[in-house]
């Protein structure tokens, strides 16, 4: 029994020490960063000197008080930056998963001639530098640019993309007569009421056209990537599935919802999952294109996070937005777990636990199948 103990502490002890450098790194540069960021959150540190210092005060959640409750226009910026990202989240994550699936079925058809080069053509966009994409869509964008100049072929007059901060949804409802832009008052009931400072018909204002550019960009750059996913789960779907479902009569549509998605749940759910992390950690396409403007339309908790830091020496205020942004992912991520867990009755028992398929037994040949007299 001591010659098993000791080898076996022996292998602990060599367990313990293989792992510890990556243990150290990940304590150093990702432990560490964090627990001291939450204490610049709870603290009254002003960005001088070390955050450790003795002159350095706690100050509870003050820093989250004023954001969340004080009427000032830290909350206001906020809040705006939250309305602005959720419609990003909202156009982003829906359309990039359905972008890449598409393209995933399309390439793996076997019979298309090209594969590899359209697989690396659709996959460019995601190694390419965002800050060379970034500056090539505000070429294309700008008000003399490329695509005003093909809607004009059109008889459409572009609009002025990046200076424009009315949002969508208020354009819209401007041309039935509801409010006069972003600027207009707006339905008394959506102007008298307020959430973080910011009215409802505020909130309901839409992406501005700015934001939409960023948009376009974003689902153009990540479908590639998500593209890559979903091939890689259908290709781990057997052949023999789909040549059942054909010998049955199943249509492209049934086999694809009926097989395909079901399936695909474990990609589908990290493609979501990616995208929705993602998408609320929008910076660099806004810190290149935007810095939030026109008129605080493209601004994000992300960048915000980063201006209110780097540029206003508001580290408290900074990094309680970020602690917040965190808290809303982790919201949002559980809520998708949650509608995409498996949902089957016939699989799965009481606790999680799978069922037993009870085996059916077949017919005795011997046994007559009509009554005997």
């Amino acid at each position: 029994m001591r010659r098993g103990g000791s080898a076996r502490a022996a292998e602990t002890r060599s367990g313990w020490l293989f792992v510890s450098p990556v243990i150290i790194v990940l304590g150093l540069f990702l432990v560490a960063p964090i627990v001291i960021a939450f204490w610049v959150s709870v603290s009254d540190w002003n960005g001088r000197g070390s955050p450790l210092s003795s002159g350095v005060s706690f100050v509870g959640a003050e820093n989250y008080r004023q954001l969340l409750t004080e009427d000032s226009l830290t909350r206001s910026d906020f809040a705006t930056s939250l309305r602005n990202n959720f419609y990003y989240v909202l156009l982003v994550v829906p359309i990039q998963t359905v972008l890449a699936l598409a393209l995933a079925l399309l390439l793996n058809q076997r019979r298309l001639k090209g594969l590899s080069f359209f697989r690396t053509a659709y996959y460019f966009p995601s190694v390419t530098s965002s800050v060379a994409i970034a500056s090539v869509f505000l070429f294309l964008f700008a008000g003399g640019g490329s695509v005003n100049a093909l809607l004009g072929i059109f008889g459409i007059d572009g609009p002025q993309w990046f200076a424009d901060p009315r949002g969508v949804l208020h354009i819209a409802l401007g041309w039935v007569g509801i409010g006069n832009g972003a600027d207009g008052p707006g339905p008394v009931a959506l102007t008298s009421h307020d959430f973080l400072g910011l009215s409802w018909w505020d909130w309901l204002a839409g992406p501005s056209v700015a934001m939409l550019t960023i948009i376009a960009l974003v689902i153009w750059v990540s479908a590639g990537g998500y593209m890559l996913l979903f091939l890689a789960g259908l290709q781990n779907v057997s052949s023999d599935v789909y040549e059942a479902a054909a010998i049955d009569g199943a249509t492209r549509w049934r086999t694809l919802r009926s097989i395909t998605l079901p399936l695909l749940r474990p990609t589908l759910f990290t493609v979501l999952t990616l995208g929705l992390i993602g998408t609320w950690q929008v910076f660099d396409q806004v810190y290149i294109m935007s810095k939030g403007n026109p008129g605080k339309t493209t601004l994000t908790p992300a960048f915000l996070s980063y201006d209110q830091s780097i540029n206003n020496g508001q580290w408290g205020s900074g990094t309680a937005m970020s602690f917040v942004l965190f808290g809303i992912i982790v919201v949002f991520t559980a809520i998708q777990s949650l509608v995409l867990r498996d949902r089957d009755p016939g699989s799965r028992g009481r606790f999680g636990r799978r069922r037993a398929v009870q085996p059916v037994t077949p017919p005795n040949s011997m046994q007559p199948m009509g009554p005997t007299t």
